[in-house]
């Protein structure tokens, strides 16, 4: 078992308050949960209009598949429209299955 969060520090420069903040970052959330079947969520910056940081969690049976899965993860999340990618990390969970 593999498994990989990969977090996002975003901005969001139009946005004046927080419902145009939340139009902006909800089609990457929901986007991300239907193409992609993983766990995601904002995680930080939730009282800021704009600035967010999302978080998506990916598991599968190889380290082969995770990377591909985080590099589509990535290039989906960076073509969004109105916001800009101030950085995106990586966190491995080692796991004994391996």
């Amino acid at each position: 078992m593999h498994a990989a969060a990969l977090s996002f520090d975003l901005h969001i420069p139009h946005s004046r308050s927080l419902k145009t903040k939340r139009a902006c970052i909800r089609p990457i959330v929901d986007g991300l949960r239907h193409r992609f079947h993983v766990s995601v969520a904002e995680v930080g910056y939730q009282d800021q209009w704009q600035r967010s940081a999302i978080a998506v969690a990916v598991v599968g049976g190889s380290e082969h598949q995770v990377r591909e899965v985080l590099d589509t993860i990535e290039r989906f999340v960076y073509a969004a429209a109105d916001i800009e990618v101030l950085s995106a990390d990586v966190s491995w969970l080692e796991s004994e299955f391996s």
